[in-house]
């Protein structure tokens, strides 16, 4: 921010009279096999142009047919919003000319869309914030534009068609957004509630989730709001962050300068780390929107709603406040735990096969999720299955094995795939407890420093983990601590 800051000239004091405005229109590709109005293929990375029909190229005499699965899962979306589900909607035609839409139009809803209204309620910095909910929407995705790559990118631009018709929600938010901040973090429990509904898988570097911005500034108190801007190509959350501090900014500096803002379309520059004109705004009306005819409308009886609500899986929410009634967990950690669907799932498979809910929290958010990131894998491609995980946190917990020790034998898991007996039988790493052999170790340690026995007997009390690190370390790691401390105590009383 003070980056930005220094380049845009504004200080904070200006910044401070100022109130940013900011609405969020979002994209969703919706996890159906086929496109929204053909039988194409909507998986990702196959050759270009493989996965095309004359229904997606539009080519004459092609007649759409609406896809089943795509409108329960934008019925889905709908309920976990709490949006208002319409019972009769209508695609129309968005006319408009641009290479990536082969029948110069996509097709969208407009005056009649699926739901509306609803709210999703966010969590900043520790309050609870609501979140309004304009419209919820189907329409087709576009074909995508190459731009570079190719021995003449400077010459031409090449089309890949596979994306085109690909089915798409468009959630639309009320302008209830104030601080770069909140509209991260509602972007942020935006994707949790449809990857925990399985509406979308939100990969936002396949494209699965974008994010439109719209953001204005007006004095604090203002009876309206200022004028709108669009910031487009904001396809990551630090994108969103960062072009929203900079515009914000830029707009301050506008109307201090003396001037106005502009209600234009601009672009995130990612190399400049800048906002830049793209197009002066279009209205609705420049769309020439109109009912599309071949597509009849669209009729969400109370029976299909009353079907899906049946199959809604537990939402990111109720799932924090279930594991803490249940499982007894702190507030931060159900906050990990829950921020995948999958990971979720793990973990309850973890206590599920024995494993105390409040050691598996811990090693699954600091050991596990350690591991993930250093190997680049999800929880989807851990190699320690959850009974696996299980049965050694029941050895740590039971006593058969230090933590230190755990963490050793959790890390060839992880490596090989090996089950924690076999690890621990062949690295020789089972937990001592013989009270007599730890006894010889700590009398030996203890002869071997008698500066230190002083000091201990002095009043030192701090000189007392020179001696447990030393006893460990003649163990490397395996004697049981607490009889360690009982039986240093009891030795060094008697030195």
């Amino acid at each position: 921010m003070a980056r930005i800051a220094q380049e845009m000239r504004v200080s904070p004091e200006v910044m401070a009279r100022y109130e940013p405005v900011i609405g969020l229109e979002v994209h969703a590709q919706l996890k159906t096999q086929t496109k929204a109005f053909c039988g194409c293929s909507t998986r990702f990375g196959d050759a270009p142009n493989k996965n095309t029909c004359p229904v997606c190229l539009g080519l004459p005499g092609a007649l759409p047919v609406l896809n089943r699965k795509a409108v329960e899962l934008a019925v889905r979306a709908s309920l976990a919003l709490q949006a208002r589900i319409h019972e009769r909607s209508r695609f129309a035609r968005k006319n408009y000319f641009y290479p990536d839409l082969p029948k110069g139009y996509q097709i969208s809803m407009y005056e009649l869309p699926l739901a509306t209204g609803g709210a999703l309620e966010i969590e900043i910095e520790g309050r609870a914030k609501k979140i309004g909910i304009t419209r919820l929407h189907m329409e087709e995705d576009a074909a995508k534009n190459l731009h570079e790559g190719f021995l003449d990118s400077d010459k031409w631009s090449y089309i890949d068609f596979n994306r085109g018709g690909v089915p798409l929600v468009e959630i639309v938010s009320e302008p209830d957004i104030r601080t770069p901040s909140e509209a991260y973090q509602y972007l942020n429990t935006l994707k949790q509630v449809l990857e925990y509904t399985d509406v979308s898988d939100c990969n936002m570097e396949e494209g699965s989730l974008r994010c439109d911005a719209n953001v204005s500034v007006r004095l604090h108190e203002a009876p309206k709001f200022g004028t709108k801007v669009e910031v487009k190509n904001l396809n990551s959350f630090r994108y969103l962050s960062h072009a929203l501090e900079f515009e914000i900014e830029r707009q301050i500096g506008v109307l201090e300068s003396g001037g106005k803002v502009t209600q234009e379309t601009r672009l995130w520059n990612v190399a400049g780390g800048r906002t830049e004109s793209m197009r002066s705004k279009e209205f609705a009306h420049d769309y020439r929107y109109f009912p599309d005819p071949d597509l009849l409308p669209v009729s969400v009886p109370e029976t299909l709603v009353a079907e899906v609500r049946r199959e809604m899986p537990e939402l990111p929410a109720a799932k924090r406040e279930r594991f803490v009634e249940v499982y007894g967990i702190a507030q931060y950690d159900t906050g990990v735990l829950t921020a995948e669907s999958a990971l979720a799932d793990y973990f309850e498979a973890v206590v599920r096969a024995g494993a105390g809910a409040k050691i598996a929290s811990s090693w699954i958010s600091v050991e596990l999720l350690r591991r993930l990131k250093d190997a680049g894998k999800d929880i989807g491609e851990c190699p320690v299955r959850p009974v696996a995980l299980a049965g050694l946190l029941k050895k740590v917990d039971g006593g058969e094995i230090t933590a230190a020790s755990g963490k050793k034998v959790f890390e060839k898991m992880f490596e090989t795939g090996k089950g924690a007996e076999e690890i621990i039988a062949s690295e020789g790493l089972a937990q001592i407890s013989d009270a007599g052999a730890i006894e010889t170790i700590a009398r030996r340690v203890v002869a071997k420093s008698p500066e230190n026995v002083a000091k201990y007997k002095s009043g030192s009390d701090g000189v007392f983990k020179f001696f447990v690190g030393q006893v460990m370390k003649e163990t490397r790691g395996q004697a049981n601590p607490q009889i360690v401390n009982e039986i240093l105590k009891r030795v060094l009383a008697e030195a």
